[in-house]
Parts: C-alpha cells; structure tokens; sequence
C-alpha cells in the first residue's frame, strides 16, 4: 500500500486527511486478518437473510477489529457496520463499514474481496476507502479533492458509445423470492453492450467504474455499507450515480456522463414502475 505518510501531499484538508490516514491504516491491517484467512482450512460460515447470503468467521474478526480501532481513534464518532447495532446513532460524523465486500468470492477461493469504509459528515460522503488486500488495489476518495487507485489520480471512462462498452451488474440476495431481480435487466442490457461482468463485490464494481476498469455498473438491493465508499469515488471521479428504485433499498446505476442516460433508458424500460433519480 502507499505509504499513508505520502498522503499529506494529496489531500489539502485536514481534518480529511487525519480520517484518511486513520481510514487506510485500518484497512491495511484488516486486510492481513484476512488474508490470515483467506483459501485456508480454518474458514467457516454461516447463512444470514438467504442461502445466497453468508457471513464468515474472517466478517466478524476483521468488523471486531476495525470498529475498536474506530471507537479508539475517534470515540465520538458513530458507526454503522454490516455484521453489527449501529454505534453512536445520532453523532454528526459517522462510519460506514463492510469489513468483508464478496464474502461469497472469499469463501469460496476466490480472490475479489475488499474491506470498504465510508465516512460521512452530517449524512454527506466525505471520505471513501476501498481495499482489496489480495489484489494488493486501494481507492481513495475525498469530497472535492479527486479519486485515487494506488496514489494515481483516476477518472471514469469517456466511452460513449453502447457498443464500446463493458459494464458490471449483480443480483440481489432474494433473487428466488422476489421477481425484481435484476434478470430483466440483465437481458435487455447484455445485447446492446461489448462484455458484461459480474465480480460479486458492489465496492470494488464502483471502485472499477471510478478508475476507467468499468464503463458503468448496475445493481439492486443493495445495503448503505455496499456503497457508501464507492459512490463518492465515482463522483469524484467524474461519474453519474442515479437510484434505480424507491423500494429496494439502494439500487443504483453509476457510469460515465456520455453513458448514464444511455443505460438508464434501457434499465427503465423493463418495469413501468420503477423510476430513477440522480443522486
């Protein structure tokens, strides 16, 4: 990881840059709790909401870690995280944690995971950090100071055309018990586009948009601690981030301007009932 002392000489805000410095040294040492796991006998899990949806011994060892290392930094700060009660519900700065993002893929072997933390100010996006230690890949972003991979400034792709395309998409958790799901979509987009991924982390799928990796990205159903990081790489970075649905949680559509509009006409015309708004 770039060496944390370095950013001094990128973000010109402060009190950005100490929660930016606190953020990407938690999620340095989060990572080693969890490639201590990682492809080793010792890993077990358990079902959440679905069958589809499962929490790993390395989740809640790695969400222990960061929420202590938190609440020792900046005790008055609130804490929302995945696998835990909310912490300090009504302090004006608050984190948001995954300490696990592709609990699936990490389970499995496969090596597109992340630890993702965004940290908010009033309900305002102020600092994003997206690890995927395996991969040896950390985004940054500060509001109104640019989006980073590796120390490099990024910027979203200036693919224009539907054709040129690569996109990502997921599928919600409750994919066999709720007909919106994102199948739909799916056929309606695949066509019209050169290549569709689906890699199973919605942080490292923004965090791709926001570097150019991706063309644009889609999902339903997602969870405040899925995006929280990754939508204000994408901002800025340049990108569009536009909410899919008023009743399901956050679903989302993020791309390049030249883009959005683009996938977002085709996203709408698979149900009269869903609308969009940009966010």
């Amino acid at each position: 990881m770039k060496d944390i002392d370095e950013i001094k000489n990128i973000v010109a805000n402060s009190q950005h840059r100490e929660l930016l410095s606190a953020a990407l040294e938690i999620v340095e040492n989060a990572g080693k709790i969890l490639l201590g796991y990682f492809r080793t006998d010792g890993l077990t899990f358990s079902k959440k909401s679905t069958s589809s949806d499962i929490v790993t011994l390395a989740d809640k060892e790695t969400e222990k870690y960061v929420i202590e290392r938190i609440r020792e930094k900046f005790p008055s700060h609130g804490i929302v995280s995945e696998e835990s009660s909310q912490i300090n519900k009504e302090a004006e700065w608050k984190w948001i944690v995954d300490p696990l993002d592709g609990t699936t893929n990490f389970n499995n072997g496969l090596p597109v995971f992340n630890i993702s933390i965004g940290i908010e100010y009033n309900g305002v996006p102020v600092v994003g950090v997206i690890y995927a230690p395996y991969l040896e890949e950390i985004f940054f972003a500060v509001k109104d100071e640019g989006a980073y991979f590796n120390g490099r400034k990024i910027h979203v792709s200036n693919t224009g055309a539907l054709e040129d395309a690569v996109v990502a998409t997921g599928l919600p958790y409750d994919k066999k018990e709720n007909p919106d799901n994102n199948l739909e979509e799916v056929s309606i987009i695949a066509p019209e586009v050169r290549g569709l991924r689906r890699l199973g982390s919605a942080a490292l799928d923004l965090a791709y948009v926001a570097a150019g990796f991706f063309d644009a990205y889609w999902e339903l159903d997602l969870k405040h601690w899925d995006i929280a990081a990754g939508a204000l790489l994408v901002k800025e970075a340049g990108g569009e981030i536009f909410s899919l649905r008023l009743n399901r949680n956050y679903s989302i559509l993020a791309a390049n301007a030249s883009l959005s509009h683009k996938i977002l006409g085709l996203l709408l015309t698979s149900h009269s009932r869903k609308s969009s708004n940009h966010i």
